[in-house]
């Protein structure tokens, strides 16, 4: 599995920006809801599992779209499951970490 990332410095932290690969380029849409999972903002490079984990670890700020990225930080115990959002079939979660 790769997943697609961009990293970014926001208010002295490092933001991770992570999604599963395939998702890159797809419009979600619920209602009059709409997420573009864009190469500007998740398309940096890609990255295997063992790079996403470590960088999900360094990371104050995680914004993640995708099962499989989902599913990494539930078991990193970085996501909670009823935090998990979902649009168009696709779940997504922001952790701030403390």
């Amino acid at each position: 599995m790769q997943f697609s990332i961009r990293t970014t410095n926001y208010q002295n932290n490092m933001m991770l920006n992570i999604c599963d690969e395939e998702l890159l380029g797809r419009v979600l849409k619920k209602d009059d809801f709409q997420m573009n999972i864009s190469k500007s903002y998740f398309g940096q490079r890609i990255i295997g599992r063992s790079e996403a984990e470590d960088l999900m670890k360094k990371c104050s700020i995680l914004n993640m779209a995708g099962k499989e990225t989902i599913e990494m930080s539930i078991n990193l115990k970085i996501g909670a499951r009823q935090g998990v959002k979902e649009i168009d079939g696709v779940p997504f979660l922001i952790v701030f970490k403390m």
